[in-house]
């Protein structure tokens, strides 16, 4: 098969991040197996062959906060290792997660001037949510076509969620699957309604009691 080129590698940080663990995973997500006995240099010298050979032009590094689960020291290695893969390859780096990424990478300075913050906004009741709600219709595998642009469908999952975008895949992927298992195969303000399918995220205030008027 070879290797495929790609201007775009994705990859998560490991949950208890050291520095071997991190080139598994970078080397993981570049499908490309790691020999029991190699070592950190040789792990390093491979990822930077391998990014350069496929042609990455930037580097995403999800769960960026994991690297508070790390000893101080190896949150330094760490930092040392996504400052040196970004000068070596000259390649950007995207680094994603929440609130405490932005405390993870602002304990090496020169790296945190590299980088500026972006967070993202809750979601209204715009243009922009419709879009992203009729995005969901378009590729739910439901024989029938649901009905979440709807104005009452979109101001229930806004009430319900918060507007926060991982409250709302959650709900609508609980939603789409339950309609499968029903035969009802779609998704309405009724299943919206209904609280007994809902998923409850640990984050998530009381839930909605009365449904929503139009």
């Amino acid at each position: 098969m070879g290797v495929q080129r790609a201007q775009l590698v994705a990859m998560q940080m490991p949950p208890e991040p050291d520095e071997r663990s991190f080139y598994t995973q970078l080397l993981a997500s570049l499908q490309a197996p790691t020999r029991a006995g190699m070592n950190v240099h040789q792990m390093r010298h491979v990822v930077c062959d391998l990014l350069g050979y496929i042609g990455a032009r930037m580097l995403i590094i999800d769960e960026v906060h994991a690297l508070l689960a790390s000893t101080y020291r190896q949150q330094r290695i760490l930092l040392n290792t996504m400052r040196y893969l970004a000068n070596e390859l000259r390649i950007p780096l995207a680094c994603a997660g929440t609130s405490e990424a932005k405390t993870a990478l602002t304990t090496d300075e020169q790296l945190a001037d590299r980088f500026e913050a972006y967070e993202l906004p809750l979601w209204q009741n715009d243009e922009a949510f419709l879009r992203l709600l009729a995005s969901f219709e378009a590729i739910f595998p439901l024989q029938r076509r649901s009905d979440l642009t709807g104005a009452a469908c979109r101001r229930i999952l806004l009430d319900r969620t918060e507007g926060v975008t991982v409250r709302i895949v959650r709900l609508l992927e609980t939603l789409a699957v339950n309609a499968i298992r029903t035969g009802k195969e779609r998704i309405d303000r009724e299943s919206l309604e209904d609280l007994r399918i809902s998923p409850r995220l640990l984050s998530m205030g009381e839930p909605l009691e009365t449904p929503v008027a139009n």
